[in-house]
């Protein structure tokens, strides 16, 4: 198979997202000549760093890191192709309107300590709310690295899974009840089983509803809250750090990794079609007509994007192009990234010079203010009082700032994906970025003098950008129905498409969003397990007709 550029691929890997690729990484590695495809003249999709203002390298979309696997760090030898993270202790700092606030150490006996000058009785409750989903991250965290089978049980692999699936669940069952429960009831009353302050519920909410299009009293957000514990920072369970050079650090560490074993990696590129001949695909067309041929093509776009856009739905049966269609990926979220001259003086936590409040504040004084917030944008209405999880990377990483100054990313909930009165272009989403300022501002009466330059993105911003669609961070909303071997829907839960030769390996497919690496892992065993059958097939093949002449 000729390409273009008088190259033979096994492989062509369409999106050089952080999924896209940490596959093209694996598949080079095995031995597989692999291409990837970026359609913007960056690469890392969602994590990437770009000079927004002369001077500011700003992590426009995604902003730390967690999730990132340690065991893609250690097997694609990332920090010897440049990552290195800097470590988040407090994970944040949580101010309230009363002019009290707390740090959420790493240590639990430390933020216990901190937690109980808020209120006593939760300083200690901590320490099981804590424990507990601590323990439950531990069960889960073995079945990010699964490929989910088809409940229809459609083939023998599917069969395997399932009985080992089973015996797993039989072997942790006493934990399982639990699970279940957790997944299946709001962050509200899970963290009603453990504290009593507003103040402290309101604090911890956040993890359960980034990202999500519902509110921490809609059932489902308590799994959401799970899975942002589910990474590890400096062998911190559930920490998180900034990357240096900013969120682009992750995907040019990968990107590094990847062209070390063999892989090309092309930015500019964007492919217009995945081509199929004989039920099989057989390459991609680009933008500008040139066809890349390849055996195998794995795609780390939306599940969306590359079945009903670039394939085409007359390579799916009617059922599966349904089920695509109402995939769900509603989106809630927004980005406000700002420079500034000055760190920001909190009343709760005065002082303007460099201290622990300072690298990440979570704004989210109750549960009540986060569900009204939520409120909001139900009805097509950005909050008037949003929850603001803000992030001072230049607080760690001086180099992505002029001198002197800082930048700060913020990522916003709740907006609508488009308003229903008026629109973005209107004045609305200047609007937006004045609310987020002015309700920092509450907190750090020096903040609203001390920005410099601003750029808000609204959901339909991150869709165009990022190719997020309904700007939803995580390629797909992250509910119990688009989970596991629901995610994207039962027939591609295991990354394989109907269609021969036709993968996923983002994160629409499991275990879903996040930088963590892990559907571009474990896509890469599919397609490498099968590519090892093909190769075998064909060495025989070889071998018996070189017996039949003799």
């Amino acid at each position: 198979m000729m390409t273009s550029d008088g190259l033979r691929y096994d492989a062509v890997v369409v999106g050089g997202g952080h999924n896209g690729l940490v596959c093209a990484a694996y598949l080079a590695r095995a031995g597989m000549k692999t291409v990837v495809l970026e359609r913007r003249h960056l690469l890392g999709g969602a994590a990437v760093t770009e000079e927004v203002w002369p001077g500011f390298g700003v992590s426009t979309a995604s902003y730390v890191v967690s999730l990132l696997s340690a065991r893609v760090v250690r097997e694609l030898d990332l920090p010897r192709h440049g990552y290195h993270v800097y470590p988040l202790d407090p994970a944040y700092f949580a101010p309230f309107p009363d002019g009290s606030g707390f740090l959420l150490w790493d240590d639990p006996a430390r933020a216990a300590e901190e937690i109980g000058k808020i209120n006593a009785r939760d300083g200690g409750a901590y320490l099981e709310y804590n424990r507990e989903l601590g323990e439950l991250a531990d069960l889960v965290r073995p079945l990010l690295y699964r490929r989910p089978p088809d409940p229809g049980v459609r083939s023998l692999t599917d069969m395997i899974e399932a009985l080992s699936l089973g015996l797993y669940a039989f072997g942790n069952r006493r934990s399982i009840s639990r699970l279940v429960d957790l997944m299946t009831m709001s962050c509200a009353d899970f963290l009603d089983r453990f504290f009593v302050d507003d103040r402290v519920k309101g604090a911890l909410a956040p993890g359960g509803v980034i990202g999500m299009w519902g509110g921490p009293m809609s059932p489902g957000s308590a799994y959401v809250l799970l899975h942002h514990r589910m990474g590890e920072i400096d062998g911190v369970t559930g920490g998180w750090g900034f990357v240096r050079g900013g969120m682009g650090g992750v995907a040019e560490a990968i990107a590094a990794s990847a062209r070390a074993a063999g892989a090309k990696i092309r930015t500019n590129a964007e492919v217009a079609a995945i081509d199929v001949t004989g039920g099989r695909a057989t390459g991609v067309t680009l933008m500008d007509g040139t066809r890349i041929e390849a055996g195998t093509v794995v795609s780390g776009a939306h599940p969306q994007t590359t079945l009903l856009s670039l394939l085409g739905v007359e390579h799916l049966s009617d059922e599966l192009a349904r089920e695509l269609e109402t995939f769900r990926n509603r989106s809630p979220s927004a980005k406000v990234n700002l420079a500034l001259s000055e760190l920001p003086d909190f009343t709760a936590m005065p002082g303007k010079e460099l201290g622990p409040q300072h690298p990440e504040v979570m704004i989210s004084p109750t549960l009540e203010y986060l569900e009204k917030a939520w409120d909001a944008a139900k009805y097509g209405r950005f909050s008037e009082e949003p929850m603001i999880d803000a992030v001072i990377p230049t607080t760690k990483d001086p180099t992505i700032a002029p001198e002197g100054r800082h930048i700060m990313t913020c990522f916003v909930q709740y907006a609508p994906y488009e308003p229903r009165e008026g629109s973005w272009d209107g004045g609305a989403r200047e609007a937006l970025g004045d609310r987020v300022v002015d309700t920092i501002n509450e907190y750090a009466p020096n903040f609203k003098d001390s920005v410099i330059e601003r750029q808000v993105l609204t959901p339909y911003d991150l869709e165009q950008r990022f190719g997020l669609i309904g700007g939803n961070i995580f390629q797909g909303e992250m509910s119990l129905d688009q989970l596991f071997s629901f995610r994207p829907t039962p027939e591609l839960a295991g990354y394989k498409t109907p269609v021969d030769g036709l993968y996923l390996c983002g994160s629409g497919t499991h275990p879903g969003g996040g930088v963590m690496g892990i559907p571009g892992l474990n896509a890469s065993k599919v397609v490498i397990g099968y590519h090892k059958g093909v190769e075998r097939k064909r060495r025989l093949k070889e071998r018996l007709v070189s017996y039949s002449r003799r």
